[in-house]
């Protein structure tokens, strides 16, 4: 893919690739059928083992006017310290799954998301660009 349009379409994309690979593996050797948790605790494993970088439940506060709301965002992974990761076990994935990771990108610096849906055959893998 030429590096242009890879920037202005699929920006990190370097960096997407490694995490969805990581996806791809534990996709494959869990399959479909468990709780979330379960595929976020093979992730922290797969990142561990390639060196990758990250946090999980990085905790975002949203400010209104000045002032902390009492409500808080936790993304299930920030990966590279620049990609926001949630994590789903599910049918598919609903459009509330996407504004959830809409507004996870809203109150970070993070300007992609990868939504990793683990309840189905075959992953499915949805990018969020913001």
């Amino acid at each position: 893919m030429n590096n242009q349009i890879k920037d202005r379409y699929f920006p990190l994309w370097d960096l997407t690739e490694k995490i969805i690979q990581c996806g791809v593996e534990v996709h494959k050797q869990l399959g479909s059928g468990f709780l979330e948790i379960v595929y976020k605790d093979a992730l922290v494993h797969e990142f561990n083992v390639r060196g990758i970088q990250f946090e999980r439940e990085k905790m975002y506060e949203i400010a209104y006017k000045g002032k902390v709301l009492p409500h808080k965002f936790y993304a299930d992974f920030v990966v590279f310290e620049q990609v926001i990761l949630e994590v789903k076990a599910k049918d598919g994935i609903p459009p509330e799954d996407m504004a959830q990771t809409i507004n996870y990108l809203k109150c970070s610096d993070c300007k992609v998301g990868l939504i990793l849906n683990f309840g189905k055959m075959k992953i499915d893998i949805k990018r969020v660009i913001f």
